[in-house]
């Protein structure tokens, strides 16, 4: 099994529904992409400050399928579309389980 987490920061002043729309929209890509094994979108519970604003934590059968996902049209898109235009951070890592 191999596991893909990535944390997103938004860009300060980011509205609500903005943050709304890059949840649903990454929520809707196990439908799309049948690589995924396990995946989990959640946005901060703002407990601590200083946190990044969003997680995605993405389990594959192997790094080939990681690669499925990572390069998808699906994925790109809601890249393109919904966090690439407020994101301020990113942090990911990829491991092996």
């Amino acid at each position: 099994m191999f596991r893909h987490v990535v944390c997103l920061q938004w860009v300060p002043g980011t509205p609500a529904d903005r943050h709304d729309a890059v949840v649903a929209a990454l929520r809707t890509l196990p439908a799309r992409i049948p690589e995924i094994r396990s995946y989990t979108v959640g946005s901060d519970a703002h407990v601590n400050s200083g946190n990044h604003d969003v997680v995605v934590v993405a389990d594959f059968d192997d790094v080939a399928g990681y690669i499925v996902y990572r390069d998808h049209p699906d994925h790109q898109a809601v890249i393109a579309e919904h966090i690439k235009p407020i994101l301020a951070a990113r942090a990911a890592v990829q491991h092996e389980l």
